[in-house]
């Protein structure tokens, strides 16, 4: 299985963006925000972005409806929260993830969300857990360029809620309860 790769817009100017797409040599984004605009960064917002990407010979797909962590759903929420395993149990996520590995085979693919942390978004801590799980490798395109192994950024996660490495607990199992309690920081919240 190839690797996939994920990337936060954040403020970047288009320019740094491409700069860091082009240096990982992506080749296909696929957009996982459930609203793909962005007020403060319009070069962001969907049709602009995909028909500057195309101009780089960047493919662009939309799937913030499959994989986004705002679903219509209100199946997927309680008490206002969207729950991340319930969007994960959803058909309409199930296709998302199927799409994006069939893309695999034939672009070298970034999910793109919003947030320049990956532990900030649901790209890693939703859509990337999923996509390990069908045997993908992931890997995180910093703000700075470098790239960070999923691996790695699920020890960080481990180290940010405070979780202790050395638990008895199986890796699995302590990667899963720090995901719980980082969802609960920022997990989408209906007003």
């Amino acid at each position: 299985m190839a690797t996939l790769y994920t990337v936060g817009h954040s403020n970047h100017s288009i320019e740094k963006f491409i700069a860091l797409l082009t240096a990982h040599r992506i080749t296909a984004i696929a957009d996982v925000r459930s609203r793909p605009f962005s007020r403060r960064h319009p070069q962001f917002n969907k049709e602009r972005l995909a028909t500057t990407l195309s101009q780089q010979g960047i493919a662009y797909v939309f799937l913030g409806k499959e994989l986004g962590a705002r679903s219509e759903d209100p199946g997927c929420y309680e008490n206002g929260k969207v729950q991340y395993a319930r969007l994960a149990a959803a058909p309409a996520f199930k296709a998302g993830i199927e799409r994006v590995l069939a893309g695999a085979a034939k672009f070298r693919v970034a999910l793109m969300c919003a947030e320049k942390e990956p532990l900030d978004c649901h790209r890693t801590l939703l859509v990337s857990r999923a996509l390990e799980g069908a045997g993908a490798s992931i890997a995180h395109i910093l703000a700075d360029g470098s790239l960070e192994p999923q691996e790695k950024t699920m020890s960080r996660l481990i180290d940010l809620v405070g979780l202790p490495r050395d638990d008895l607990f199986k890796r699995d199992d302590l990667i899963t309860a720090a995901c719980r309690l980082r969802e609960d920081k920022i997990a989408y919240l209906k007003e």
